[in-house]
């Protein structure tokens, strides 16, 4: 159930993923999603089973395995975990983000918090993961929070998915609308080595989409969400007239190829 007895965070000023301070445009788009939390929850994609089982290896085998998602969101993340079998505590900052989760997954522990502050006794989960989030979090503080929560030979995994931009109509799509990472644009696997050895691998899928439902995912993009209200039109109108005129995407339903990052850390002890 939702705990309602912690207060929401606030994402103040950090570094982010790259090494770079958060600016005030970066803590807005951080805090943009709860407005369009079913939207949310309905169009963006899920994560390949290949993928989190990868992810799991290191402590696949530990009795009574449980995982933490930090910045859970609407569950895309937790739902995958579930459907391993994983006991998995959810936290998200946003309670409109967690509501739409809650409704999905009723049997998960979900609370309200951040991954600066984590509301979990010290070595209480076997891992830890961040779906699509881990660069929202200031990593200073996050990453003692994520160690103190894990138990001795836990692992710490961070999951994107990114649009394949090796297929020729996917990077034109990218360039348009100019609210997604794309494949070429690698995350640094620096930011988790200091919880320890850090490993990456990639996973490649498919999602099916019409052209009202991938310009109803992009219309989740933070960049989209905190944009003037003439200029989110215009970009959601070049994308849907982009796709009414592609071969690849007028017809129908298409296929969208995505790559999924995955990197996984195991503390040091």
């Amino acid at each position: 159930m939702v705990r309602k007895d912690i207060a929401a965070p606030t994402r103040g000023p950090a570094r982010t993923v790259a090494g770079m301070d958060h600016t005030e445009e970066h803590s807005r788009r951080a805090s943009s999603f709860g407005s369009q939390a079913a939207a949310y929850a309905k169009y963006r994609p899920d994560y390949p089973r290949e993928a989190l089982v990868w992810a799991l290896e290191p402590v696949r085998d530990a009795p009574g395995l449980r995982v933490l998602d930090i910045g859970a969101g609407t569950g895309k993340l937790t739902g995958g975990l579930v459907a391993l079998g994983v006991d998995v505590v959810a936290v998200e900052p946003d309670a409109a983000m967690l509501g739409e989760l809650t409704s999905r997954f009723p049997g998960v522990t979900a609370a309200i918090g951040s991954a600066e502050d984590i509301p979990l006794p010290d070595d209480s989960v076997h891992a830890a993961f961040a779906g699509q989030a881990l660069h929202w979090f200031d990593l200073d503080r996050a990453l003692p929070e994520i160690r103190r929560v894990l138990r001795p030979g836990g692992s710490m995994t961070a999951v994107w998915n990114t649009y394949d931009d090796t297929v020729e109509w996917v990077a034109e799509f990218c360039d348009l609308s100019a609210t997604v990472r794309r494949a070429g644009e690698p995350i640094n696997m620096a930011v988790l080595e200091p919880l320890g050895p850090t490993e990456m691998r990639m996973f490649a899928h498919r999602v099916r989409h019409t052209i009202d439902s991938l310009v109803n995912n992009i219309a989740t993009h933070s960049q989209i969400l905190t944009a003037a209200p003439d200029d989110r039109a215009a970009i959601l109108a070049r994308s849907r007239e982009f796709l009414r005129n592609n071969p690849a995407t007028a017809h129908g339903e298409f296929e969208i190829p995505i790559l999924t990052e995955v990197l996984r850390s195991t503390p040091r002890q």
